[in-house]
């Protein structure tokens, strides 16, 4: 097996060991140097966080937040520690929602995961992530430079161009969305040219479906996968024995610190429990200390056959920041957990919604460890205390709710 580096293959207590070493200093760099994060951490000594429990009592500072903490403190919410005359660029997602990119060689960090998709040194590399107003492109291409490729900056769009560059220059490696590869070898086939130079394919930002995956092998072009984000950069990367085979889940990227918890919560979840992608980064400009991500994962259990020794997660399985809204009034996944909060008597719970809409009916599903006299009488009246609406309870086996990360789900129908 061929790594990026030794990081990837340490013993996992020695990477734990080191992240959390370095811990309490980045939690006092975000504290001194980043206003917003100098209010969120208020009365927090970072001396004290240099373990997993101590990480898990610091706030969640949520993605759905940035559009408010970033009208209070513009442009970045305080959350940078290096100010904004000092970085090199800023990105503008819909919202919108700003993103800082500071100087430095792979400041995104995904040339780990286009090693692992098979990029290397004197690769011609072709990326058709966006190149305006929002990171993907910039990402992308910093990772294939520093692994020493040779990037044609494409972007989207104009597909005819784009396979006809593939022809001329020889692409060998292309970057981007599941879609446009898909768009690109059609139009190949449509124009009867030739891409056959084209055998890797590295993508990210969407659902990559398998029967793509199998097309394009057949292809001879082997695809994976990487999962970044705009605000934390690269996050984790598919892997591969030497022979092709693709093992299961997603390796996370090293110098990160994972957790998964309960929607709504900053509660770590166990083990191969669905939850919402939080971390906590060590990038000196923008210390993001656990950012949730929205996404929802959960963690595999066991090494992964590759050799690398970090964390492996399932991948990308939806969105974590759940809301519904009931006769008129948003009901969210915070107002769950504060239900349950307040009866500890349940070990899980799914809101359902159900009925036509204006005769919606709402039902806790509830896992339960012990049935006192009057828990569902009780549970009933926080219902009403805490959404402001009518509510039934119903208890179901311990076990029986889904493991996918669902505090809310919605059943009715529309249309």
């Amino acid at each position: 097996m061929e790594y990026f580096d030794t990081l990837e293959t340490r013993p996992p207590e020695q990477r734990e060991a080191a992240l959390m070493a370095a811990l309490p200093g980045q939690i006092a760099h975000a504290k001194s140097n980043a206003p917003g994060f100098g209010r969120v951490l208020a009365g927090v000594d970072p001396a004290a966080v240099s373990s997993r429990a101590g990480l898990a009592r610091l706030p969640v500072t949520r993605k759905s937040d940035l559009g408010e903490l970033q009208k209070t403190i513009p442009p970045l919410g305080g959350l940078n520690a290096t100010p904004r005359e000092k970085l090199a660029k800023l990105f503008v997602s819909p919202g919108p929602i700003y993103e800082p990119e500071g100087l430095g060689k792979d400041w995104w960090r995904t040339a780990r995961g286009l090693y692992a998709g098979g990029f290397r040194a004197g690769n011609l590399v072709m990326n058709t992530f966006a190149y305006h107003f929002t990171p993907a492109g910039s990402m992308l291409e910093s990772g294939a430079l520093a692994l020493g490729c040779t990037v044609v900056p494409t972007g989207v769009g104009q597909t005819e161009m784009q396979v006809a560059a593939i022809r001329d220059l020889g692409i060998n490696g292309f970057i981007g969305t599941p879609s446009f590869l898909k768009l690109i070898a059609d139009k190949a086939d449509e124009l009867k040219l030739d891409i056959s130079a084209l055998k890797k394919a590295v993508v990210g930002a969407e659902y990559l479906p398998p029967a793509l995956r199998k097309s394009m092998g057949e292809r001879g072009v082997r695809v994976m996968q990487l999962y970044a984000t705009a605000d934390l950069g690269h996050l984790a990367y598919e892997t591969a024995l030497p022979d092709g085979t693709l093992n299961e889940g997603m390796m996370l990227d090293e110098g990160l610190i994972l957790e998964i918890v309960r929607p709504g919560t900053g509660d770590p979840v166990p083990e191969g429990e669905v939850g919402e992608v939080v971390i906590t980064t060590f990038n000196r400009d923008y210390p993001l200390v656990r950012f949730g991500t929205g996404d929802l994962s959960a963690v595999l259990p066991g090494p992964s056959p590759c050799g690398r020794t970090n964390t492996r997660i399932k991948g990308w399985m939806g969105r974590a920041d759940q809301s519904t809204k009931v006769r008129a009034l948003f009901v969210t996944a915070k107002q769950v957990n504060e239900i349950l909060r307040r009866h500890p008597e349940v070990l899980r719970a799914r809101l359902v919604v159900e009925g036509e809409v204006g005769k919606d009916r709402m039902t806790l599903r509830c896992e339960a460890k012990e049935r006192p006299a009057g828990l569902a009488e009780a549970i009933v009246a926080t219902i009403r205390d805490v959404t402001k609406l009518r509510g039934e309870t119903e208890f179901v086996a311990p076990g029986s709710l889904p493991n996918d990360g669902k505090v809310i789900d919605d059943l009715r129908k529309y249309g």
